[in-house]
């Protein structure tokens, strides 16, 4: 018996000496990485959003475009008035 308990206090003084030598690995990574990205952090450049009016602004052209586009094909006699009257209100509604 005194010899399974040695054997067991053994054991426990190994496995805790390994969780304790996990728990410094862990946190030393944990600290490397958190430096890592503080570091790359301030030295990328600063991301600029795209201005917001941008957006609007490339759909209004789009059906400035569209309205141009149908005017030549009624003006052309393509397209009736009614014809018109509904490409367009489909185009700004």
């Amino acid at each position: 018996m005194p010899r399974l308990l040695g054997v067991m206090a053994r054991t426990a003084v190994v496995a805790g000496t390994a969780t304790a030598t996990r728990n410094a690995v862990d946190r030393r990574q944990a600290s490397k990485n958190v430096a890592a990205y503080s570091q790359a952090e301030q030295q990328a450049p600063p991301v600029q959003a795209a201005p917001a009016a941008a957006a609007p602004a490339e759909g209004m052209d789009d059906k400035l475009a569209q309205l141009e586009r149908l005017g030549q094909l009624k003006a052309q006699g393509i397209l009736s008035e009614q014809e018109f009257a509904q490409q367009k209100a489909a185009i700004l509604g």
